[in-house]
């Protein structure tokens, strides 16, 4: 079974940064759009965003377009997510999962792999 490790939470106040990190050890991530979820304490999980595995091509929710930016570094096998100007909403679990597809399928949730998620705190 493929896990996922995210990295890189933690607490932040509102209008701060992170960057969280996703890899997959013994699992070449390299060839799979790789996404990012959240889900808030008593909320469903929702789609945060995706990068597709060669083109690199993005989305995002409408409600961290412009704040949020994933990329990845296939050399390295890890994939990120760049979180800037952070607001108290975005408080939440973050995690990375793979459907194990190149391209993003954004809007899915069913992943193949997932990790165990980073906690993001955001103080007002």
């Amino acid at each position: 079974q493929v896990q996922l490790v995210e990295s890189g939470g933690g607490l932040v106040q509102s209008g701060g940064s992170l960057r969280l990190s996703c890899t997959a050890p013994g699992f070449n991530l390299d060839y799979y759009a790789i996404y990012w979820f959240r889900q808030a304490p008593g909320e469903e999980r929702e789609g945060v965003a995706c990068i597709s595995s060669m083109s690199g091509q993005s989305y995002y929710a409408d409600s961290v377009k412009g704040r949020f930016t994933a990329s990845r570094d296939n050399a390295e096998n890890m994939a990120y997510l760049q979180m800037k100007s952070l607001k108290p909403e975005d408080t939440a679990n973050y995690y990375c999962g793979t459907d194990i597809v190149s391209n993003c399928r954004f809007g899915t949730t069913r992943m193949d792999f997932w990790g165990k998620g980073t906690l993001v705190t955001v103080s007002a």
